[in-house]
């Protein structure tokens, strides 16, 4: 029962942590229109005749949605190993909480693009927490937590999308993401009440102020609970105190050329990875903008909606991968995976230039759900195979650097995607 409840857990924590990151993306194009929305926003173009360029490109939402959630990234391995998963969990949820409403509330770009950097550092802090969290249970919570974040994609993105559609909800983006405050509370009931956190796991209690940090010679096991049934989980705490305990990595301690030799090998897992994120994030808030299908070929959808409808394929694509790639026996090395991501990103871009390359909707739908089934099969064999190949010891603080990779390479892609904005727009149609 209790590894069941924590497959769960796992679960909900990927949803409501990557929930407010795919909120953000999804209502990019209304975040850049804020204060200058047009009454015609929801009507399709019976005929394309210039290219639909905003401003900004999308790419800058990207890149407010990931720069601070890299700082964090790059941060927490060195300078939050002494504070505890409740205290980090608890600024998630204020951080998450407080995006929402500042984006929904606010009347300027500008402002908003303020909100979506909260989002972003709850976001960071959340995922480089919850993998090295993982590190205390069987490797399948890292499928369930990958599983989940998919699931963020595709109900994130499925429920803006739906919210704001003419044909469906028709509310306003203001209203539709006020009513997304119901994923913080979610996220809150996840962490505390359905997770169940073994005794090796620091806890916070309120009414001590000492335990709301981790003493530097405090020993926490990262004890290997790796097995699946409850029997063998309280058969393996029974040992604790019979067997040596695992001596926990302690990577502050170490010299500066050790630190260097602990680092160098994690590279063959995250420039792949790297590679992966570059390439689909491009596309998604570098080129998708710029794919604007006029109403006969477009499904009579207007640009912000076709936009918006991308967005939930690509997150479905990112849901099936993520979810079944806990189930196959074999998948291609990410190093191929990037390969054909990289091939994606440039036939889009040529037909961002050229618009015949691409004749409906349909052929950019079926083309950007291709590109999210390749992403989430980077995602999670990279993470799984960190959990086969990495000893117990290291695991934990290997998972946390890792998890920098995909941030980096989607900081690259925001940076790439408005210089590509730029250059095409300039072109005629």
């Amino acid at each position: 029962m209790t590894v069941k409840r924590n497959l769960g857990a796992f679960w909900l924590l990927g949803l409501c942590n990557n929930f407010a990151y795919v909120i953000m993306l999804s209502a990019a194009k209304d975040i850049l229109e804020k204060g200058t929305e047009q009454p015609d926003s929801k009507v399709c173009n019976e005929t394309i005749v210039h290219r639909d360029c905003s401003q900004m490109s999308t790419g800058s939402v990207l890149l407010a949605d990931i720069i601070p959630s890299l700082l964090i990234k790059t941060a927490a391995p060195v300078l939050l190993q002494n504070v505890p998963f409740d205290i980090r969990h608890a600024a998630g949820v204020v951080l998450q909480a407080s995006a929402f409403v500042v984006v929904a509330i606010s009347d300027t770009a500008y402002l908003a693009l303020a909100g979506v950097v909260l989002a972003s550092f709850g976001s960071g802090l959340g995922e480089v927490s919850y993998l090295s969290l993982s590190a205390y249970f069987p490797d399948s919570v890292i499928t369930a937590y990958s599983s989940g974040t998919g699931g963020a994609g595709v109900f994130g993105a499925l429920a803006y999308a739906s919210l704001t559609d003419a044909a469906m909800a028709n509310l306003t983006p203001k209203q539709a993401l006020l009513t997304m405050l119901v994923v913080p509370f979610i996220f809150a009931y996840a962490f505390w009440w359905v997770l169940h956190l073994p005794p090796s796991v620091h806890r916070v209690r309120v009414v001590e102020p000492r335990s709301w940090l981790i003493a530097r010679g405090e020993a926490s096991t990262v004890a290997p609970l790796l097995h699946d049934s409850d029997d063998e989980i309280e058969e393996e705490e029974g040992r604790a105190g019979r067997d040596a305990a695992t001596v926990p990595f302690n990577f502050q301690a170490l010299p500066s050329k050790e630190k260097w030799r602990a680092i160098k090998p994690l590279f063959s897992y995250m420039l792949p990875l790297a590679l992966v994120y570059f390439a689909e994030y491009f596309i998604n808030q570098g080129l998708l903008e710029l794919l604007v299908f006029d109403c006969a070929h477009g499904f009579r959808l207007a640009p912000a909606a076709q936009y918006r409808w991308f967005q939930v394929l690509y997150q479905i694509g990112v849901f099936v991968s993520r979810t079944v790639g806990g189930i196959l026996p074999w998948m291609p090395a990410v190093s191929i995976l990037a390969g054909l991501q990289l091939l994606n990103s440039g036939f889009l871009t040529a037909a961002a230039v050229k618009t015949s390359l691409l004749p409906h909707f349909a052929a950019g739908a079926s083309i950007v759900l291709y590109e999210g089934l390749l992403g989430g099969s980077a995602y999670v064999h990279t993470f799984r195979t960190m959990h086969k190949e990495i000893s117990p010891s290291r695991r934990e603080f290997a998972l946390g650097v890792v998890s920098i990779a995909d941030t980096f390479g989607i900081l690259l892609a925001g940076m790439a995607a408005i210089n590509a904005h730029n250059a095409i727009c300039s072109l005629p149609l």
